[in-house]
């Protein structure tokens, strides 16, 4: 078992007790480095009746893996924010028979500064996220584009 300093803990504990589906389907955080945050999920809870991951598991866990990004960001910075996405593509290039793993970060070209900049100056904020599940051969099992906000509580 991979062991997370106790901010990512805290989220990892945050995201079971707040979201049944997430307890349901084990996820947790397995890394984060401030621009890449892995989630990981065994496959025997989010599996098929062909034997391979379920999509909504993949869709699901590409899904909570940004949102965990941008709420790790967010708690970095003392920063007290609804997340929520906006919007999202999920692709399915190829079954996954292992047990599950997310990447989740910053879509191409997009940085955190103007993120915060726009959070700080208006209160709400969003950018885009790229989130992939590794698969053989160096090639995506699953990936999802997504535009997620956060919205400063009041």
């Amino acid at each position: 078992m991979t062991t997370i300093h106790a901010p990512l803990a805290d989220l990892e504990r945050f995201i079971r007790d707040g979201i049944p589906l997430a307890r349901a389907m084990d996820l947790r955080i397995a890394a984060f480095d401030g621009d890449r945050l892995t989630m990981t999920a065994p496959l025997a809870p989010n599996i098929n009746d062909k034997g391979c991951a379920f999509g909504g598991s993949l869709a699901s866990l590409m899904t909570v893996a940004c949102w965990a990004l941008v709420e790790a960001r967010l708690r970095e910075r003392g920063l007290d924010c609804d997340v929520f996405v906006a919007d999202s593509t999920v692709r399915y290039l190829d079954p996954v028979w292992d047990d599950l793993r997310a990447d989740a970060t910053m879509a191409p070209g997009a940085t955190w500064e103007p993120f915060f900049a726009t959070l700080e100056a208006r209160g709400r904020a969003r950018a885009d996220f790229t989130c992939v599940v590794p698969g053989t051969e160096g090639k995506p099992a699953a990936s999802l584009d997504a535009r997620f906000v956060a919205k400063r509580r009041a």
